[in-house]
């Protein structure tokens, strides 16, 4: 039994759902499920009923959430007085994120952050993946989070979790019925992309020329400035796009987009955490990278889901 399974488990429990479970928790349904299966086999009880409804806490579960809540709060207390003796109050740290961990990855873990360093605050800078690379070398931030890893020996890049690329449609399009295309149909389709820079577009290119597609073969119609952007031209009808499943996860729900998977390609990319190789991080750095890689590291997808 570990702290994050039984912070899954009180996502769970508080949602009655694993879907909305796993949403709070920037994790796979299938993660959480692993999460919770391993505390029922530990506990050598049914902690869930599964029905139509959602995931009903069995009487045992019950109670399982009654201690879970004290264990948390005692071992967040326990670290909150830890870091002030340590010292860590009242700074100020300066963090980079490109789009996706901007908006998703970073903000999820200030909450915690805040848990247990509650005099640090956090500034945060956002921009593509080579944007916040040059705010690095410029140390207008101390640390980053990164879509893609570039080579740059200045920089040390830490792996984080998973992020899978996804096709999406409108649902008003002629593949908004179907589940899977060719890569000749992708390559007639007017495709949306992201403007050089990207983390998502350079993980998106590399996994095309693997599959033995170049670019002059594809139909680009636009390159857009954010995730944002392409996500609401897709919802127009200007196109198809390849989008991080953390930032569709809402839409697919919604039924706003369609994802539709491609035969021979599997778009795949690692997130990472990004600090200046020769400089020594801040005790507000480093704690905000230790709980980044606690949360995000190497076995913990960040769709689970720079």
């Amino acid at each position: 039994m570990n702290l994050r399974q039984l912070e899954v488990f009180v996502a769970v429990a508080e949602t009655e759902s694993f879907s909305k479970g796993a949403e709070n928790t920037l994790l796979t349904q299938s993660t959480v499920s692993q999460h919770i299966a391993a505390l029922e086999d530990e506990m050598g009880l049914k902690l869930f009923d599964r029905t139509g409804r959602g995931a009903l806490p069995t009487t045992a579960g019950k109670l399982f959430l009654q201690h879970a809540y004290k264990v948390l709060t005692e071992l967040r207390q326990l670290k909150t007085a830890m870091n002030r003796f340590r010292g860590l109050q009242e700074v100020t740290l300066s963090v980079g994120g490109s789009n996706i961990p901007a908006a998703f990855i970073i903000p999820s873990t200030l909450p915690e952050l805040a848990a247990r360093f509650p005099g640090i605050t956090v500034s945060l800078r956002h921009g593509d993946s080579r944007d916040i690379l040059e705010k690095l070398e410029r140390e207008e931030i101390e640390v980053g989070v990164v879509g893609s890893r570039y080579t740059i020996d200045s920089c040390n890049f830490f792996p984080l979790g998973n992020d899978r690329l996804r096709l999406v449609v409108s649902p008003d399009h002629p593949w908004g019925s179907r589940d899977q295309i060719s890569l000749e149909e992708l390559c007639n389709e007017p495709l949306l992309l992201r403007e050089a820079g990207s983390g998502s577009g350079k993980v998106l290119q590399e996994a095309l020329v693997a599959a033995g597609i170049r670019t002059d073969q594809l139909s680009i119609r636009a390159r857009l400035g954010s995730n944002e952007a392409v996500k609401q031209a897709v919802v127009c009808g200007l196109g198809v796009s390849f989008l991080s499943e953390l930032s569709v996860r809402r839409e697919l729900q919604t039924g706003d987009l369609h994802a539709i998977d491609v035969t021979g390609l599997q778009v795949e990319r690692r997130f990472y955490l990004v600090s200046r190789s020769n400089r020594e991080l801040s005790p507000a750095a480093k704690a905000f990278s230790h709980l980044l890689q606690e949360l995000y590291g190497e076995g913990s997808p960040a769709t689970k889901g720079p």
